[in-house]
């Protein structure tokens, strides 16, 4: 009896170590492609996210330090919570003042992909 009661809670203890690195492996994620106008991705814009439009208008409180793209146009935000957010990008006289400021609400232990395109506003 006693054989049992130990091998029960080792099985226990290995599931629930395994449940723990299983919710670190497949944490919330926003990947963010940046394009301008054309379509071409835009490396080394600088990508800012908010949970509430408030902090958003402001510019104050972002959720994570900001990311700037890679040759890719890509940045990737971690650990986040399921959620939407507002999202600032800028390069040079470039943003996307003119649209796709939100993020709609992402999708738990999941890679959450949005494209973001920046312009002049001319």
């Amino acid at each position: 009896m006693k054989r049992l009661i130990l091998i029960s809670l080792v099985s226990f203890l290995a599931f629930a170590q395994t449940q723990e690195a299983s919710a670190q492996i497949f944490s919330t994620k926003l990947k963010i492609t940046v394009l301008n106008d054309l379509g071409n991705v835009v490396e080394d814009a600088r990508v800012t996210i908010y949970r509430n439009e408030a902090d958003y208008i402001k510019e104050t409180n972002a959720v994570q330090r900001y990311q700037l793209t890679d040759r890719k146009g890509r940045v990737t935000f971690k650990n986040l919570e399921t959620r939407s957010y507002y999202v600032i990008v800028r390069k040079g006289d470039m943003d996307n003042s003119d649209g796709g400021e939100i993020i709609s609400e992402l999708s738990k232990g999941k890679v959450n992909k949005a494209n973001v395109v920046i312009s002049d506003g001319v």
